[in-house]
């Protein structure tokens, strides 16, 4: 049964916050956990996860606020789960922003934050919506509005996120698989296939691969191949409901071709991209970027990026597969940023986003795309195309201007001869000689290209670096993945890392700006500071009140004239 926890907004006389020393207190409320627990704590709208309890009166949830804070806290410091646990009972000040207010009390245990945890993934394989997005969207709506930040100018960019798994060859993860079955079988079961999986239980994958020539490969794939068809005939069906099970149909069927039962061994040509990488992760794919190889995600960042801004916050996050094009990326997510953050109106971008499909998409949203670098070759003789209509365009040259023609399925637009044989480029120009013209054919997509690069051309200069800095929140992601890999498998695992640093880098962000505002006594940053710094007020007047009631209480003598 669902049931918010509220306990935390009512002090306990004497609890934590009261009873601490009073100089200890004054250097608590600068910590960043005093400000965490305003600033995010409270703001977790916990009603979101009821749809993963019962609406049957029944054993309440442990606190939601609390577990999701400390899924938050353990991505912002690196933890471990045994340091979670170990800093909730014995740190003061992350006991503070948990809103635990003795030294006793433990919201939840262990095997309860990962059934939470459990449960989100279960939702998110059943609905394909992963809660802690929406958990960030709250938070991040509220803090950019209460901030005042200007979402109309945003900019993306996109990192690997590798998976934690070990870097298997072809032949080495079909003998691991072999393996891993053997291991699930019946003890009756496996007395009876002994025989013909005894040459690779005997080692791990690796010792049976290494000493393998490589010439020796092909007639191993081919051994292998017969194995696996035995097994998806003889012992798949016994044991279909296990998932380790469906693992090996995956892999059958990407690596093996079966014609009149007879099973032949796929060519490398013939795998792609999407195959397995492991059986311990598989949503993980691979990708070679610019030499840059990886298996596992892609996390797809968009923040904003106006030069007004006093600090600028993640508004977007995505994880998707790494061997999806940025663009496609991209283009999934445009309608989703633009109704988020409605007054978009340009976004900074690398080269590796432009796409005609993105093109159709900013300009129905009005969008202005500024690259800070295009794909594709650089024409020697500038062509510029001017949309006047619906099918009416404007075509010029350095030379000339013409009025273009709709075909079939595309446009043309015919220049003057004369005028073009007095060019000392026509040779490189992309116009086709004609006996009478120059014909230039052109699509929709070709005319939005070109806006897209006009519009590169006039923005200012100091503008089209507002893309670099998005290179330091990329950063902000890497650095919590040593060696450029996760501690965690899986995209939704990936999704929960991903969310949970954009919380954090936001909270970061704020928690530096206000305390950097305190320092130089500056008395008000609009509505957002103004309600912080009440809450600050009231949270030590509370705690000086109450520590000179209890005084007094104790001494028999009472009074409220000191207040």
């Amino acid at each position: 049964m669902f049931k918010k926890n509220t306990k935390h907004l009512q002090t306990d006389m004497f609890g934590l916050q009261n009873t601490m020393p009073e100089s200890l207190m004054k250097h608590a409320v600068k910590y960043a956990e005093h400000y965490f627990y305003y600033i995010i704590f409270c703001n977790i709208k916990e009603e979101i996860f009821s749809i993963l309890y019962s609406d049957k009166k029944s054993r309440p949830n442990a606190p939601i606020n609390a577990m999701v804070a400390a899924l938050l806290l353990q991505n912002r410091h690196r933890w471990t789960y045994e340091e979670v646990f170990k800093n909730m009972r014995f740190n003061l000040l992350i006991r503070m922003a948990l809103g635990l207010d003795d030294l006793e009390t433990m919201p939840f245990c262990p095997a309860t934050l990962f059934n939470f945890q459990n449960r989100l993934n279960d939702h998110f394989i059943r609905t394909g919506e992963n809660l802690l997005e929406t958990v960030f969207d709250n938070l991040t709506e509220k803090q950019l509005k209460e901030l005042n930040i200007k979402t109309d100018i945003q900019r993306t960019d996109s990192t690997f996120a590798a998976s934690n798994i070990r870097n298997f060859s072809r032949l080495q993860l079909l003998v691991e698989l072999l393996i891993r079955i053997y291991r699930i079988l019946s003890e009756e079961d496996k007395s009876l296939v002994r025989e013909r999986f005894e040459s690779y239980v005997k080692k791990t994958s690796g010792q049976y691969i290494y000493k393998l020539e490589v010439s020796d490969i092909p007639h191993e794939l081919e051994k292998i191949a017969e194995l696996y068809l035995w097994i998806n005939q003889n012992i798949r069906p016994a044991y279909s409901q296990i998932s380790l099970f469906k693992t090996f149909e995956r892999v059958f069927t990407e690596h093996f071709t079966v014609l009149e039962e007879t099973v032949q061994v796929k060519s490398k040509d013939e795998l792609h991209s999407g195959c397995i990488q492991s059986p311990d992760d598989l949503d993980a794919t691979y990708r070679d970027k610019n030499g840059k190889k990886s298996k596992g995600q892609v996390i797809n960042i968009v923040e904003t990026a106006n030069p007004d801004n006093p600090i600028n916050l993640i508004t977007d996050i995505v994880v998707a597969p790494n061997n999806k094009d940025d663009s496609k990326i991209l283009n999934e997510r445009i309608d989703h940023i633009k109704e988020k953050t409605p007054d978009l109106n340009e976004l900074h971008m690398d080269g590796g986003y432009g796409s005609s499909e993105n093109d159709r998409k900013f300009k129905e949203h009005e969008i202005v795309p500024v690259q800070s670098d295009m794909r594709g070759k650089k024409p020697t003789v500038p062509i510029e195309i001017e949309q006047t209509k619906e099918d009416e365009f404007i075509v010029s040259c350095p030379y000339q201007k013409v009025k273009s023609q709709k075909c079939k399925k595309r446009f043309k637009a015919e220049f003057d001869l004369l005028i073009c044989n007095k060019c000392d480029n026509r040779a490189e120009c992309s116009s086709n000689q004609r006996a009478k013209c120059r014909t230039y054919y052109f699509t929709l997509e070709d005319h939005l290209r070109k806006r897209r690069l006009k519009y590169r051309a006039s923005i200012p200069a100091d503008r089209l670096k507002l893309r670099n800095n998005v290179e330091a929140t990329v950063n902000e992601f890497v650095c919590r993945m040593p060696k450029g890999k996760l501690k965690v498998r899986g995209a939704f695992k990936t999704e929960v890392f991903a969310f949970a640093v954009a919380i954090s880098s936001n909270f970061g962000r704020i928690y530096r700006y206000i305390t950097n505002d305190i320092e130089l006594g500056i008395s008000s940053f609009g509505t957002f500071f103004d309600y912080f710094k009440e809450q600050i007020r009231f949270f030590v007047f509370t705690k000086i009140f109450n520590f000179k009631l209890c005084h007094e209480l104790a001494f028999g003598d009472v009074s409220f004239a000191s207040f």
